[in-house]
């Protein structure tokens, strides 16, 4: 199993409120690449600290990283329109962020990224025939809930947040349904999607082995857009705080999409810190991977108990305990 982080930035991100991906408006923009940093070092190198949430709590990358290091899984990053590149070896498509779609194209690089996404699909097929796909990109349950709405499913997306916003979401997809008017399906990607979703979806289209999306409301709009195109369904791998998301309508939308899906159930609630256990009230939830990195710790024959040990020892690490 090979597992492929895509990293990327929209400015979606930047509409006040929409997400809690970064202590600041400022610092969510570093979140994706400080992200893949520190799956491979002791802590990212272009910010200071691993990402946090306003309220204090550590980016699920911790988890994915605790995961990695037990099990040993091969982590490979794609930069798909980050702000900032990482100071890791990765797979360059794009370094063209996504736009606004209230009132813009969101992926007008469109058809290079699709291009690069195959490209890489066929070489990776070549080393290994399964993956795993996880996304870091702030502001990507919008665009993927624009998705979702677009090609017929009334769908409400998560949040990093513990209070879904869903009322602005709701207002965004709306603005960007309505500047874009009745669009066909082939172009449903370009204008409400962003950079990530555009290679998550280029690439788990070409790629002929198993492929598994490690995510919540992004990987729903990925397979979506798989349905439309009449391919097979990958599997989700998902939190179980995503799917018990009273706020959202993931397992329904999963359904109605066809998409076969498997719920981590990890427990944070046995954490030595109180940020990380805030994940267990609807803080974050997913992203970086999390519900497919653990899966893969829990089903290798790891306990909760031994996976949130490694957690809590690599947090203690970053703050000097």
């Amino acid at each position: 199993m090979i597992f492929i982080l895509a990293i990327g930035n929209s400015a979606v991100s930047q509409i006040n409120g929409i997400t809690a991906a970064g202590e600041s408006e400022e610092l969510i923009k570093f979140t994706p690449p400080a992200d893949a940093e520190y799956l491979f070092y002791d802590r990212p190198e272009c910010i200071e600290a691993i990402p946090i949430t306003p309220s204090g709590s550590p980016t699920p990358a911790i988890v994915t990283k605790a995961s990695k290091i037990l099990v040993g899984f091969p982590v490979l990053v794609t930069r798909v329109g980050s702000i900032a590149s990482p100071s890791v070896p990765y797979f360059f498509i794009s370094d063209s962020q996504g736009k606004d779609i209230r009132t813009e194209s969101g992926v007008p690089e469109i058809n290079e990224i699709l291009e690069k996404s195959s490209i890489l699909a066929d070489e990776v097929f070549n080393a290994d025939d399964e993956v795993m796909l996880a996304e870091s990109i702030p502001g990507g349950t919008t665009t993927a809930m624009a998705i979702l709405r677009s090609l017929g499913y009334d769908s409400v997306s998560s949040s990093s947040m513990s209070r879904n916003p869903v009322s602005l979401k709701l207002k965004v997809v709306e603005d960007a349904l309505k500047r874009v008017g009745d669009i066909g399906r082939n172009e449903v990607l370009r204008e409400l999607g962003d950079p990530v979703l555009a290679f998550l979806y280029g690439f788990t289209r070409r790629f002929r082995g198993k492929v598994y999306l490690a995510g919540g409301t992004q990987m729903l709009a990925v397979a979506a857009l798989l349905n439309s195109d009449g391919l097979n369904q990958a599997t989700i791998v998902t939190t179980k705080y995503v799917i018990a998301d009273k706020t959202a309508t993931f397992t329904r939308t999963a359904n109605e999409i066809g998409s076969p899906f498997v719920e981590a159930k990890i427990d944070l609630s046995f954490s030595r810190y109180p940020g990380i256990r805030e994940y267990e009230k609807g803080i974050v939830k997913e992203g970086v991977g999390a519900g497919g990195a653990y899966y893969l710790a829990s089903t290798t024959g790891f306990t909760n108990k031994e996976i949130v040990d490694k957690i809590d020892n690599l947090y203690s690490d970053l703050i000097g305990e």
